[in-house]
Formats: C-alpha cells, structure tokens, sequence
C-alpha cells in the first residue's frame, strides 16, 4: 500500500560513499515527519518512503539527479568586495548566510578572494554528490 499523501515519520542517517556522515535524524534523537511525495524531500528519499511498511529498514544509494541535482556553474558568482563590505572578514571555505532580493536567507560557501573580488559558490552543499540513506520507517498517519 503506497505512503503517498500520508503524513510519515522516519529514522534515517546520511552517508557520502566514502562513508562519512553528513546528517542523522537519530543522532538529533528526533525522527523526520514530513508528508510523502508533497515535494517536501528530495525525489529519491521520498520514492524509497512511498513503498516502505512500518518498521521496515532500506538502504537507498541516490545519484545527484535524485538528490540535490548537479552542481551548477551559474551558482558560483563573484563580487567585487567594495561592493560587499561584509566580505572583508570572511574566509576561503566558509559558510555564510547570504539574503536574496527578496530577502530570503541562503547558505553559500567562500571559494575564493582576491585581488578585491570574493567568489561564492550558492550550490546547495549536497548539490552533485551521491547519497545513501539507511531510512527506518516509524509511523504512517
């Protein structure tokens, strides 16, 4: 019986295929709730939930384009930094807040500075890795 349109809740902990961990709803000691296939996850973790019954484990391998998609060039912008005076402070492989036009909060990551020029990268951070999932499936409302 299919999950889709039910409210669930799941168990799930995230790897890179190297292995390294990058979330974990059991470390937080909080399950996920969300409603499955409302577009509210990523594709692949909401097809894996779809067909899952209460108190099945499934280990799922998504590529990009099931996940965050592929990176995208156009996402890494420079800007000179007398333009951006906040940048002056910031660093090479820091994470910032960034505010779009319509004054919505976005992370980005500093890939480079110099000569007056801070360049970011405004990919979300998953964006052209490969991700596996162990989900536990806990409730279906």
């Amino acid at each position: 019986m299919s999950n889709a349109g039910k409210k669930v809740s799941v168990h799930y902990v995230g790897t890179l295929d190297d292995g390294t961990q990058f979330d974990s709803s059991r470390d937080r000691g909080v399950p996920l709730s969300f409603t499955c296939m409302a577009g509210q996850m990523i594709k692949g973790f909401d097809a894996a939930v779809r067909d899952m019954t209460v108190g099945e484990t499934r280990t799922i391998r998504l590529e990009p384009d099931e996940a965050y998609g592929q990176a995208n060039p156009d996402m890494i912008q420079s800007v000179p930094i007398t333009n951006f005076p906040q940048a002056i402070s910031m660093q090479v492989g820091q994470d910032v807040m960034l505010q779009a036009a319509n004054g919505q909060p976005f992370q980005a990551k500093v890939v480079e500075k110099k000569d007056g020029v801070i360049t970011f990268d405004m990919n979300h951070p998953m964006a052209g890795k490969t991700l596996n999932f162990e989900i536990e499936l806990l409730t279906v409302e």
